[in-house]
């Protein structure tokens, strides 16, 4: 209709990996019925977001539209995908829909945070698809590392879109539904307007392998073991855990789960029907009881998390189970970027235990979920999209599939977080610049990454902090000296003295030098002692700490 217009708009996932987020509307401007494909988290690191849980999108501009908004789909259970649902309901209210198997994770999400289970609807396969607003939405099946991942067909007035999810074009998927290229060139035989694709293995020269190429190898590896055997890898990855698991029967070994999150996706796996059986377990009690090279642990942990099964074994002991000299400890996973030293300090720990650490940079026991260059061409031309949008990927991902699509006679669109995009002509245009952004799960609150609070306390972490108290009687005049207390600092600095006394004795001298416009005025008073403690501290230890005044008045 004239006047209308098909939009796309990421406010996470385009720019970076992790945290996915794509509105789509269709309507006059400003004005357009809106769906949201995704809504994820990424994960916090040390030395840029420190003591941060959660990392979610600014959805402020979709919150602001709620009242248009017909529905969330969710593609598939990755916590970059389905992670923030729980936390994000409430101020969208829309229906979720999703398949069996996300849809079951998705409904522990919002369990945690007291929203109804029912808010989340189960979808069928292709097919069958959703009606919101001027939307019509198809789950179309696609392999990747989890069951049940979905792309979605979305038929709009204008025409069709096929946003793919996360994907791997593989036919022996093992858990979950193969690549299925009849399926895809039927779908696209009506014509495709735009596909939004994943873009993560781009510069990945060679084709993706299956997942049923890790198998034989990991069996192979098992049964050569002579200690306790333990595997991590990524807790959804049901194929590979699976396959895991299997491995240890065939070797004469006994299964132990190790990790809240991989009892979680196996547990959902079995009730939803995607996996018709798996291998018994045994209780982290009963391990120890048996002899070592009768069991195999798969536990969580793939990259390097702290708190992990994985981490813990490698610190010492978890749940009464320890790893000695001549047991085998697997890497069946590929280290996300950002997690190297993590994943390095856990190898090292085992080393330091005597266990033999494998890991994947033999290519022998890990293969991606995401589709290659090589994949990424084929889709192209099996689907002949008329534009194409990069997604889920790093700004030099995007870039390079966008030039990929143009070398190859398409359109190719950058669209980076925040960057509407008007796909309804027969050429996308930028249609505004949304402002869009991160927020913080810290602790129980949600904060703006803008707020100053994380960078407050990563300035705490560089520097150091001193706490500077005074007291002043009802006639403005100090009541004893000023007193400090300082933390992450040096106790001695070049004086050999201990810093606070030299501290104390500054801003002793400088209350005896202010004049009573100071010490009447607290603005002036505790800048004047903040600038005293910051260079006597620079002097001494060569930092320059946060500083607190307090300054007590008696009436």
């Amino acid at each position: 209709m004239a006047g209308e217009r098909l939009i796309y708009l990421p406010l996470g996932g385009a720019g970076e990996i992790g945290m996915n987020a794509y509105v789509y509307g269709y309507g006059k401007p400003d004005e357009e019925r809106l769906i949201l494909v995704d809504l994820g988290v990424t994960f916090p690191d040390m030395d840029g977001t420190p003591g941060v849980d959660l990392i979610l999108p600014d959805i402020t501009w979709l919150k602001e539209r709620r009242n248009r908004l017909e529905a969330i789909f969710i593609t598939h259970a990755h916590e970059d995908h389905v992670g923030a649902v729980g936390h994000y309901w409430e101020q969208l209210g829309a229906p979720v829909y999703a398949r069996a198997f996300t849809a079951n994770i998705a409904r522990g999400k919002m369990a945690e945070f007291g929203h109804s289970e029912q808010s989340v609807r189960t979808a069928s396969a292709w097919p069958e698809t959703v009606k919101a607003g001027p939307f019509e939405v198809g789950f179309l099946p696609i392999s990747h590392s989890i069951p049940e991942s979905s792309a979605l067909v979305i038929d709009t007035p204008t025409g069709r879109v096929i946003h793919s999810g996360d994907f791997k074009l593989d036919e022996t998927p093992m858990v979950g539904e193969p690549w299925d290229p009849e399926l895809w060139a039927e779908v696209a035989k009506p014509g495709v307007k735009a596909l939004v694709v994943d873009s993560t293995n781009v510069f990945s020269a060679h084709p993706g392998r299956s997942e049923a190429s890790v198998g034989p190898e990991i069996e192979k590896l098992v049964a050569g073991a002579k200690g306790m055997v333990v595997a991590t890898t990524f807790a959804s990855n049901v194929a590979r855990v699976k396959m895991l698991a299997d491995a240890a029967v065939a070797a004469g070994r006994s299964v132990c789960l190790l990790g809240r999150a991989m009892r979680r996706m196996i547990e959902a796996s079995v009730e939803t029907g995607v996996l018709k059986e798996f291998p018994r377990v045994i209780a982290p009690e009963d391990v120890t009881q048996m002899p070592r090279e009768n069991v195999m642990l798969l536990v969580t942990g793939s990259q390097g998390e702290r708190r992990a099964a994985s981490a813990q074994l490698a610190r010492g002991k978890y749940n009464g189970i320890t790893l000695k000299e001549g047991d085998l400890f697997l890497f069946s996973s590929k280290t996300i970027p950002g997690n190297e030293r993590g994943v390095i300090r856990v190898m090292n720990q085992f080393s330091e235990l005597g266990v033999d650490v494998v890991d994947d940079s033999s290519g022998l026991y890990h293969v991606s979920g995401h589709a290659n260059r090589p994949d990424l061409e084929a889709l192209q031309d099996l689907v002949n999209p008329q534009i194409v949008v990069p997604m889920h990927g790093e700004h030099r991902h995007l870039r390079e599939h966008a030039r990929l699509s143009d070398r190859r006679g398409r359109q190719g669109v950058l669209a980076v977080n925040g960057m509407m995009i008007d796909l309804s002509g027969n050429a996308p245009t930028v249609a505004e610049y949304i402002e869009t952004g991160r927020t913080y799960l810290d602790g129980s609150v949600h904060i703006g990454a803008l707020d100053g609070v994380v960078r407050d306390r990563i300035r705490m972490a560089l520097n150091g902090h001193v706490i500077v108290t005074v007291i002043l009687d009802e006639n403005d005049d100090p009541l004893g000296e000023p007193w400090c207390e300082i933390m992450g600092l040096p106790e001695e600095g070049r004086s050999r003295a201990p810093l606070v006394d030299i501290l104390e004795e500054d801003l002793s001298q400088y209350m005896g030098r202010a004049g009573d416009k100071t010490l009447r005025d607290d603005d002036k008073l505790e800048e004047g002692l903040k600038r005293v403690a910051r260079q006597s501290t620079v002097n001494e230890i060569g930092k320059k700490p946060e500083v607190t005044v307090v300054v007590s008045r008696l009436a």
